[in-house]
């Protein structure tokens, strides 16, 4: 048995008698030393990177996640072990930004993915640039850019993919391809024209200059299309957001045409799942006008979307036919969506969801040569309060009798899952007596009202499995990630600093002492 499946069956069977918690916590821990005595560092030169990034899935919705898909699965929640959390190297990543103590996303998908920390709402350019200042990047130009790791990866002969469930122009995915004075300038639509029209909008970005982004697949597809054009899913004019006349998506498939290579674009789950991974080269997948849906929520139909950890499954399938290997970034995005209107079912589903796609790229990569990273770009002020009892309904309100520990002082009822600010504030204070708490869009209660709940500056988590992993390993700024990402690979800034041959005789030459291969010999012959 490994020690990974020796803790959880410690954990999940030594047990409840009579009502009673008899976890024996010290085996549990001698399982977990053991296990960590076996680690080493893994120094091989990666051929492969997958990062991971739940926007706004700090350690609280981590926790809340962990507890909520355990409960589903019929047990008391706090045991549960999610994917990442068996990673041998854990560390922790500070998210302020060049000009902010909390910071939003487009900033910090530009620390993690580009290895600098930047301004507010700027994305793919140095702290040179404030926001919304067009002319501060047209004069500094290329000085100004921040390359991401992707592409450095296609630089030294990798193939790429971007996954996520927002908009492909959204924040975290533009920073690994664009450069933006403001993240919200996705399409033409949404540049004044007469103040900042010399910068390009996201969308045209990524489809005249990172068309060689092998496989990008989520939402947003009304940045790529005309305002005088119909919507492909619903038929209906005025969806589309595009005012200059072009059709990117033709624009994608007349570049890839010059390629002579096989390429796909998608717009609904029938054709995505009709994709064959062996036979194409490109896929651009653009499933909704705006956002993908939350997978609580998810349209599963021939005319829906597919899942995250589906569309994982197809982009690693599509990319790990380079033998040169592959560097695929993968956002879980509508966690922050759901944390901003203060509903957390639909948060904690997204993270779960989020959780089966890192699942399936540990099953489809082999960890000698593929580096994951899982991490968050920010957290949120939501937490988990109340004394509560062991197996209290995550959703559900605090126990009564942890209740009768530290009364309310209004003696109303109130949910173990809280946010210090957004729209769930109320006065008077809603009596929750009744109500179900854990229905789909409840909004959990706040302290201070806001229109829409804010991030906040806590550090966050950063889980690493696969070579150079163990760079790591204590409390680090958050654009150390991709620079720990390029060294691992080889790419970027350090594709003439690593030490190939002596990583790659690290990882060709294991050795082994003689009375191991000896029992190892023995033990082979005796089950033949």
């Amino acid at each position: 048995m490994s020690p990974r499946s020796a803790l959880i069956l410690t954990v999940i069977c030594l047990s409840i008698i009579n009502g009673v918690y008899t976890t024996d916590w010290s085996g549990m821990a001698k399982t977990t030393l053991k296990s960590a005595l076996k680690i080493k560092p893994n120094n091989r030169i990666a051929k492969n990177v997958i990062i991971f990034i739940g926007d706004g899935m700090g350690l609280s919705t981590i926790n809340a996640a962990r507890i909520y898909k355990g409960q589903k699965l019929g047990n008391t929640g706090e045991e549960t072990i999610l994917e990442y959390e068996t990673f041998p190297n854990v560390a922790l990543s500070k998210v302020y930004g060049s000009d902010k103590q909390v910071p939003e996303s487009a900033q910090t998908a530009t620390a993690l993915l580009c290895g600098e920390k930047t301004n507010f709402n700027v994305v793919g350019l140095k702290d040179s640039v404030g926001a919304s200042n067009c002319s501060a990047y047209i004069r500094l130009g290329q000085e100004a850019e921040v390359k991401s790791i992707i592409r450095h990866a296609i630089k030294q002969g990798k193939s790429t993919g971007v996954v996520t469930t927002t908009r492909v122009t959204h924040a975290t995915p533009a920073a690994t391809y664009a450069h933006s004075p403001h993240r919200d300038w996705e399409s033409d639509a949404d540049i004044n024209a007469t103040l900042h029209g010399d910068c390009m909008d996201i969308a045209q970005q990524l489809i005249n200059s990172n068309h060689d982004i092998q496989v990008v697949l989520g939402g947003g597809r009304r940045a790529f299309l005309p305002v005088t054009e119909p919507d492909p899913k619903t038929n209906l004019p005025g969806v589309n957001l595009r005012l200059d006349g072009r059709n990117l998506v033709q624009r994608w498939e007349l570049l890839q045409q010059g390629k002579n290579k096989k390429y796909k674009y998608v717009w609904r789950k029938q054709d995505f799942d009709a994709v064959d991974p062996n036979d194409t080269d490109y896929l651009l997948g653009l499933f909704s006008p705006s956002h993908m849906q939350y997978e609580l929520e998810r349209d599963t139909s021939s005319d829906g979307e597919p899942s995250l950890t589906e569309m994982t499954d197809k982009a690693i399938k599509i990319l790990s036919r380079n033998k040169k290997g592959f560097v695929l970034m993968v956002e879980g995005g509508r966690i922050d969506h759901a944390h901003h209107d203060t509903t957390a079912k639909k948060a904690l589903v997204d993270a779960v969801q989020f959780e089966e796609a890192v699942k399936m790229a540990v099953t489809l990569t082999n960890k000698d040569d593929t580096l994951v990273v899982v991490t968050a770009d920010h957290s949120h002020p939501f937490s988990l309060t109340g004394y509560t009892n062991r197996g209290n309904p995550i959703l559900g309100l605090v126990d009564q009798e942890s209740f009768e520990l530290q009364p309310t002082l209004d003696d109303l009822p109130y949910t173990s899952l809280l946010y210090a600010n957004g729209p769930g504030y109320t006065t008077p204070r809603q009596n929750l007596t009744g109500i179900r708490t854990d229905a789909n869009n409840y909004m959990q209660q706040s302290a201070v009202p806001l229109d829409s709940e804010t991030h906040s500056g806590e550090d966050v988590g950063i889980y690493a499995m696969g070579p150079m992993s163990h760079l790591f390993h204590g409390v680090h700024e958050q654009h150390y990630v991709a620079h720990v990402i390029q060294y691992a690979a080889c790419i970027g800034e350090y594709a003439n600093e690593c030490d190939k041959d002596a990583r790659m005789s690290i990882s060709a030459a294991p050795t082994y002492s003689f009375n191991y291969i000896i029992l190892t010999v023995c033990l082979l012959f005796s089950y033949s």
